[in-house]
């Protein structure tokens, strides 16, 4: 139970730092996301807010929040 908790733990803090890195710098790390996300600050808002959702229990936010990071993928740039 302890591995998983911690696996969890690491998988949420990558999410986050991925999160802020999208939304603060308006782009995403490395080359293959960088060319998979094409709004990486809506992206990065979305990753952001179903990390909150998860501290709030809220499943509604956590809802909203999946649905920004598919907007990151699919709206094309300007």
């Amino acid at each position: 139970m302890l591995v998983i908790g911690l696996l969890l733990f690491v998988l949420a803090v990558t999410w986050a730092v991925l999160g802020v890195h999208g939304l603060l710098l308006g782009r995403m790390p490395g080359n293959w996301l960088d060319g998979k996300v094409r709004r990486p600050r809506l992206w990065g808002g979305g990753a952001l807010l179903m990390i909150v959702s998860l501290n709030a229990h809220s499943p509604s936010l956590f809802v909203v929040g999946i649905g920004l990071v598919l907007l990151g993928h699919v709206v094309k740039p300007r």
